[in-house]
């Protein structure tokens, strides 16, 4: 069955695919903005593993699915690279090292109940996800962004979400629709993305070669992908209602975190206020405000932001044990509920991949996800904006003007070192292209020592 998921020739060499989804598990801050500049800084443009074009095809189909979308376009990748053992792996590494640091970092906040130095670390890794967000929209702009028209449509998603808060999956859809439409009226407005401009001759993009030899979609890998996806999701999650009963803590998690990685369309924020009312008002498993201090380690920590969620499932169950330790509990909830809101994923894209790729000539298609692109340089131009808003000035308040309501900072309330040192991060990763690696942790360590001082 695993020969009928994927048939390719790794072009690009197994090792060192592992190698790359493993250091990229230990330095994708920013959120999943910042994760897709990442990502595309290093395959497309440095270890040239694949196109542009291939790229933001797939970043396009992740951004329709149900949750995070940084790491379903590192399953989609893996699988591009490598098949669907490249796959499993980038999606795991992904996530691994994110999971281990939030459960110390929650086992430190239900025991001790000290985080300030997570706080020092934080404050210097905002400048560092500010330049990596904002590089990324020049860079992703840069080749998205083809005429005018897609300009206008990346501005406007930009005045949507950020002046009128239109919902992220609505912005999608309907960008989704206006390519669709032009490419109907006039197919020029909406060019697919160019894969590097002209390449040399010798100049080959290593993965795109290894790619072409998946083959189509059937219905016996179709069936293969269900018969072995939906067990691996649903297995070990009915083992701990069977074994802990439907009313015990684990159980509960099990079951609502499944029913929430089903509608956390629009990224983490878009399902922040879902799941605080819950964990909060239906089963009591935090405090009013505990989820700020839980996004608060996700934001400190690679991964993606939806990893507060293990921060929720480990102290849900360390609140409320059962026979259980309360640190076995809560160690047994973190893992549960990271299963629960990561295993969909796999099964999202082993599925729908391959039927994408296979639409990759379609011309309708190309258009909608030529627009769906621009609007996504809207979007992450919004996250740039307001997390430099929120990060760089200590007082913000909230605005309007013409019905519309926006946040307004205090000028003079500016901190001046942490713009400096964003600044100096953006100018060295955009113009003189520093290591990802190496400005996050030099922002982390300035950050820890000017609170030390």
């Amino acid at each position: 069955m695993l020969r009928a998921m994927t048939r390719t020739r790794h072009l690009v060499p197994f090792r060192e695919a592992v190698r790359y989804w493993l250091r990229l598990g230990f330095i994708n801050f920013g959120g999943p903005a910042g994760q897709i500049a990442i990502m595309h800084d290093e395959l497309v443009d440095k270890k040239r593993w694949i196109s542009n074009q291939r790229f933001l095809h797939a970043l396009n189909y992740c951004m329709l699915l149900p949750g995070p979308e940084a790491q379903q376009l590192a399953i989609y990748i893996g699988w591009l690279l490598n098949g669907a053992a490249g796959g499993i792996l980038a999606g795991i590494f992904f996530v691994l090292p994110a999971f281990f640091l939030i459960l110390a970092l929650s086992w430190i906040y239900a025991v001790h109940g000290d985080i300030s130095w997570i706080a020092a670390i934080f404050y210097g890794l905002q400048a560092a996800v500010i330049a990596i967000v904002a590089s990324a929209v020049l860079r992703v702009g840069s080749k998205a962004l083809k005429n005018v028209r897609l300009t206008v449509l990346a501005a406007a998603a930009f005045v949507a979400i950020f002046f009128f808060k239109v919902p992220f999956p609505l912005i999608i859809l309907t960008a989704a629709v206006v390519g669709a439409l032009g490419a109907r009226l006039r197919p020029s407005w909406f060019p697919a993305p160019t894969a590097h401009g002209d390449p040399e001759p010798d100049d080959v993009i290593v993965g795109d070669a290894a790619v072409g030899s998946h083959g189509p979609p059937t219905a016996r890998r179709t069936a293969a992908v269900l018969v072995i996806g939906l067990p691996v999701w649903w297995v070990p999650l009915l083992a701990v209602i069977a074994i802990r009963g439907s009313a015990d803590t684990l159980s509960k998690e099990a079951l609502f975190f499944s029913q929430a990685a089903l509608v956390t369309f629009g990224g983490a924020y878009a399902v922040l206020a879902y799941i605080d009312q819950a964990a909060v008002h239906t089963f009591g498993w935090l405090d009013p405000g505990q989820m700020v201090t839980g996004l608060g380690l996700a934001e400190s920590t690679p991964g993606p932001l939806i990893m507060v969620t293990e921060f929720v499932g480990f102290l849900g169950a360390y609140r409320f044990p059962g026979e259980l330790d309360p640190v076995v509990a809560g160690a047994a909830g973190a893992a549960v509920t990271v299963w629960a809101t990561f295993a969909p994923c796999f099964l999202w894209i082993f599925l729908g991949a391959p039927f994408i790729e296979r639409l990759r000539g379609n011309e309708v298609l190309n258009s909608s996800l030529s627009a769906i692109t621009a609007a996504v340089v809207g979007v992450i131009l919004n996250l740039a904006v307001t997390f430099a808003i929120f990060a760089l000035f200590g007082s913000v308040r909230s605005a309007s003007a013409g019905g519309v309501t926006f946040p307004l900072p205090d000028l003079g309330s500016l901190d001046v070192f942490a713009t400096f040192v964003a600044m100096l991060a953006f100018f060295g990763l955009w113009r003189w292209r520093w290591n990802v690696l190496w400005v996050v942790l030099g922002c982390a360590a300035i950050g820890l020592a000017y609170r030390a001082i």
